[in-house]
C-alpha cells in the first residue's frame, strides 16, 4: 500500500503538544508521510503563547511548492495561517490541487486563551472554506465565522448548516467546549451523498492534558481521507485515535499538557475489517505462582482481582491474563476488532457460525464468542480506548 502524503500547512509549536508537531506525529503515527509549510514561529509551552512571529507568505508558498513539486500530496492539513495575505496566497495554491481532500482546522484561539488570528485572517478564512472537504471549528471558532448565536444545539445547528450552505463544504462543530460529562461532535454536511447530520457522543475525559486537541482531530482525518476512507468514517477514525491520545498524555507541563499520540499505535485496532490479535486468557491452577512466573518473564501486572485474575502487558501493548480453573477452563484468544458488527456481518456471509451475537459488556466491551475447527475459544471484541483503560483498570495492582 502507498504511503499516504499529507501537506500540513501551520504554525510551529515549541512546547511540542500543538501545530505542527502534533500533526506531524499524528500523521507518522497513522502511517501517513507528513510534509509541512509553516505559517508561524511560536513561543509557547503548555501554559501560553509567549510570542508569534508570521513567516513571510512568499516562504509558505515555497514550502508548498517544494513538497508538491518533488513528493506530490494526497491530503491537505491546514492550521494557524498567520496572516489574512497568506490565507489568500494558500488559498489560491490549493485551488490548483482539483480532487484532494482538505481538511481545514481554522486555528483562532490556543488552549491556553492566546489569540492566533485577528479579524482579518478570519474574515480570509472564507475562501479557504470554499476549497475544503471539511472544516473544524469548535464552538467559539463556529460562532465567530457564521456570526450567529452559538448558546445552545439548535442554535449551533443552524450557524452550521447556514455555513456549510453558504461556503459548500462539510462542517465537523467540535464540542469539547460545552459543559456537561458529554462531548458531542456534530458532522454537517453538504448535498455530497453523505448523512446531512451525524453526530458522535463519548463521556468526557477529564485532565488538563489537552493541548493540540483539535490539530491532531484534524491531522488524523487527513489521514483517513488520503486513505479512501469516507468523511464520516475517517471522523469516527480520527476521534478514536484522538480520546486514545489524550488517555495516553504524558503529564508533561504545567498547565494544558501535550498528549501521548505516540502511545496509540500500542492500544486501538483503527481497521474497520482486519481484527487484531492482542490478548489471551489462560487458566491457572494456582494463581499466585502463575503470577510470579509471569513478572519473571518481564510483564507487567496491570490488574489483580483477588487470588482469582491478573492481567499482565507486554512492551508491545499486547496483554495476556490468568484466571483460575474454578472461572475458566481452556484458554480463549482475543482478536480486537475496529468494527465488531461489520466482521461479524462477514462471517456469517462466509458461513460462520457464532457461539453468541454481539453483546455489550459491562466493562464498555462489545464481544461476540466463537469457535475455531480446532475446537479453541475465540473471542472478538470492539474496545476502543477501553482496551487498555476500562473503568476496572487499577495501575497500581
Amino acid at each position: 500500500m502507498a504511503t499516504q502524503r499529507v501537506l500540513i500547512i501551520a504554525g510551529s509549536d515549541s512546547g511540542g503538544g500543538a501545530g505542527i508537531q502534533a500533526d506531524i506525529k499524528t500523521v507518522t503515527m497513522l502511517g501517513g508521510h507528513a510534509m509541512t509549510a509553516i505559517t508561524a514561529i511560536t513561543a509557547q509551552s503548555t501554559t501560553g503563547v509567549d510570542a508569534v512571529h508570521p513567516v513571510p507568505t512568499d516562504m509558505v508558498l515555497a514550502q508548498i511548492d517544494a513538497c508538491i513539486g518533488d513528493l506530490g500530496v494526497d491530503a491537505v492539513k491546514i492550521g494557524m495561517i498567520g496572516s489574512p495575505r497568506t490565507a489568500a496566497a494558500v488559498a489560491e495554491r490549493l485551488e490548483e490541487l482539483a480532487g484532494i481532500p482538505i481538511v481545514f482546522d481554522p486555528v483562532m484561539i490556543a488552549s491556553s486563551g492566546a489569540k492566533l488570528a485577528d479579524e482579518a485572517t478570519i474574515a480570509a478564512f472564507e475562501r479557504l472554506m470554499r476549497l475544503s472537504t471539511v472544516t473544524t471549528p469548535n464552538l467559539p471558532e463556529l460562532k465567530a465565522l457564521s456570526r450567529m448565536a452559538t448558546g445552545d444545539v439548535e442554535a449551533q445547528r443552524k450557524a452550521a448548516r447556514a455555513l456549510v450552505a453558504e461556503r459548500g463544504c462539510a462542517l465537523l462543530v467540535k464540542g469539547g467546549h460545552a459543559k456537561g460529562t458529554q462531548v458531542t461532535d456534530r458532522l454537517y454536511c453538504p448535498d455530497d451523498g453523505n448523512p446531512p447530520e451525524m453526530e458522535w457522543r463519548d463521556a468526557r475525559i477529564d485532565g488538563t492534558e489537552d493541548h493540540g486537541t483539535g490539530c491532531t482531530l484534524a491531522s488524523a482525518i487527513a489521514v483517513e481521507l488520503a486513505k479512501d476512507w469516507r468523511l464520516p468514517e475517517a471522523v469516527a477514525r480520527a476521534r478514536r485515535f484522538v480520546r486514545v491520545a489524550m488517555r495516553e498524555a504524558p503529564g508533561l507541563g504545567k498547565g494544558h499538557g501535550p498528549m501521548g499520540q505516540q502511545g496509540v499505535r500500542l492500544d486501538l485496532n483503527l481497521s474497520r475489517f482486519a481484527p487484531m490479535f492482542n490478548h489471551a486468557t489462560l487458566p491457572a491452577r494456582d494463581h499466585d505462582a502463575s503470577a510470579r512466573f509471569y513478572r519473571l518473564l518481564g510483564l507487567k501486572e496491570i490488574v489483580r482481582a483477588g487470588p482469582r485474575y491478573s492481567r499482565f502487558e507486554s512492551e508491545g501493548g499486547a496483554t495476556l491474563s490468568i484466571e483460575t480453573t474454578d472461572h475458566i477452563e481452556a484458554p480463549v484468544t482475543f482478536l480486537e476488532c475496529g468494527d465488531l458488527d461489520v466482521t461479524v456481518a462477514f462471517l456469517k456471509q462466509s458461513g460462520i457460525v457464532l457461539d453468541s451475537e454481539p453483546t455489550d459488556q459491562r466493562w464498555g466491551w462489545r464481544e461476540a464468542r466463537l469457535t475455531d475447527p480446532s475446537g479453541n475459544a475465540i473471542c472478538l471484541y470492539q474496545a476502543g480506548e477501553m482496551r487498555r483503560f476500562p473503568p476496572w483498570r487499577v495501575d497500581d495492582a
